[in-house]
């Protein structure tokens, strides 16, 4: 199928899918986080397993999402994106029907690998129909539908787990990846394709799925001796997709971006940064509020909003400001904001009130609004067109493989201090000490980021 060019396709239309979808997956992530202790409870899971739940799908999108981003380049990314919104709408369905927490997570990873063609081609299709002036202002609008997403999730979550059940999140999800269904069949005409006729690497998308699969899994069974051989196989097999991918004529992870564009190479180092350091507190706080401070599920979503809701405010704001002012300047900005963000949740407690713990959310929100769409301008802008799909698949890896971390630190503090047992009362302390220790590494990393984002170089110019 040919390209599309923007003067050919409606930049409305585009927007207007590329936001649906980015609202939908990110409304489903914040709707099972605040679903957590009633799915605990309901399938009788312990602190680890519960933490899989979340972890499984996140771990699945980040092991796919190069691969598909580099097929939507060669086969066409809207169809490659139609496909996931397909599947997308089955696992929902079929996570909702789960009745055991084995099954439950082996459905969410099905979810997360569709969440995968989702992410890897959704910006790109964005990008590819916006010129590089008016790029900014499109990913911005397009990360605060994420963050729109992202705030209505705890609340209609909340709200949907007190009427009808936690199985109703997933429901939903299936209904409106319906109606993004009917939407692309109906407005998205044409296709993208800039590396058709292509080679797909089959054994480097492999090596890099099981090592990170290695590395994930590594985290949930420290201290013990074989979860250190697990941890170095996928260390070593990440080093071995490195070496491999350079060999290669059409990689599926362009090493060369890395090693030939400082911009591209410290934009996406500062992704995987921001979101390893930030990715585990909705999580953390959910299971806080609900269990330590005795929230209902509706009353914890209200607190969890104020953080996404300040990212749909500052992230429009923050993308227009990077078509003008260097997105170093303005990310590096979000990244120390972040940062006194998580520094003031090192220090929640049982008795900590919600002056605190809301005015943290809402620092960490203007922080992560500030920083993520600037970055993602200073990203896409560093390559050409034909490598849109291999770039914002690289993003939403690093993206996922950082939000990956984050709950591997969180699978790994868990097994420490609390055990393979549920979380109740006794083992309140314990959770509180794990999530100190949690925040104040995340504080450090984030921190360390700053630097990584400032050293990118320019964008404009």
């Amino acid at each position: 199928m040919k390209n599309v060019e923007t003067t050919t396709v409606s930049k409305g239309a585009v927007s207007l899918v590329a936001g649906m979808s980015s609202f939908l997956t990110p409304l489903a992530f914040a709707s099972v986080n605040i679903a957590l202790p009633s799915i605990g409870k309901e399938l009788s899971l312990n602190a680890v397993v519960l933490n899989w739940v979340t972890a499984a799908n996140l771990l699945a999108a980040a092991a796919f999402l190069v691969p598909f981003g580099r097929l939507a380049d060669i086969y066409g990314r809207k169809k490659v994106f139609l496909i996931g919104i397909v599947l997308n709408a089955i696992a929902s369905f079929i996570c909702s029907m789960s009745n055991s927490g084995g099954r439950l997570i082996l459905f969410q990873a099905f979810l997360g690998l569709s969440n995968a063609m989702i992410f890897g081609t959704g910006v790109a299709i964005l990008t590819s129909a916006y010129p590089g002036r008016e790029r900014g202002r499109a990913l911005g609008i397009n990360v605060a539908a994420v963050y729109t997403g992202l705030s209505a999730g705890p609340f209609i979550g909340g709200l949907l787990i007190r009427q009808f059940g936690w199985r109703s999140i997933f429901i939903l999800n299936s209904l409106l990846c319906v109606i993004i269904i009917v939407t692309v069949i109906w407005k998205l005409k044409g296709d993208w394709a800039e590396a058709k006729g292509e080679k797909f690497d089959f054994i480097g998308s492999a090596i890099f799925a099981i090592a990170l699969v290695a590395i994930m899994y590594a985290f949930s069974v420290l201290p013990e001796l074989w979860g250190f051989w697990l941890m170095l196989f996928g260390v070593l097999a990440l080093a071995g997709f490195v070496k491999w991918e350079t060999r290669l004529k059409h990689p599926v992870m362009n090493i060369g971006l890395f090693r030939n564009n400082t911009v591209f190479a410290f934009s996406n180092l500062a992704a995987l940064i921001h979101y390893s350091a930030t990715s585990a507190v909705s999580f953390l706080l959910s299971l806080y509020l609900q269990y330590v401070k005795g929230f209902a599920p509706e009353h914890a979503g209200l607190i969890l909003i104020a953080q996404p809701i300040m990212m749909a405010i500052f992230s429009p704001i923050a993308g227009t400001l990077s078509d003008r002012i260097e997105p170093r300047l303005v990310a590096s900005l979000g990244m120390a904001l972040t940062t006194i963000g998580l520094i003031i949740l090192i220090f929640l407690g049982s008795d900590t009130g919600m002056l605190q713990i809301i005015m943290s959310l809402l620092i960490l929100g203007v922080g992560f609004g500030i920083f993520s769409s600037p970055n993602t301008n200073a990203v896409m802008g560093s390559v050409d067109r034909k490598a849109y799909g291999v770039a914002s698949g690289m993003l939403g890896t690093m993206r996922l493989t950082g939000q990956m971390l984050s709950m591997g630190m969180s699978l790994l503090l868990f097994s420490l201090f609390i055990g393979r047992v549920q979380i109740t009362p006794e083992y309140y302390p314990m959770f509180l000490k794990s999530m100190k220790i949690l925040f104040t590494i995340s504080a450090v990393l984030c921190f360390g980021g700053i630097f990584a984002s400032i050293a990118r170089g320019k964008t404009h110019g």
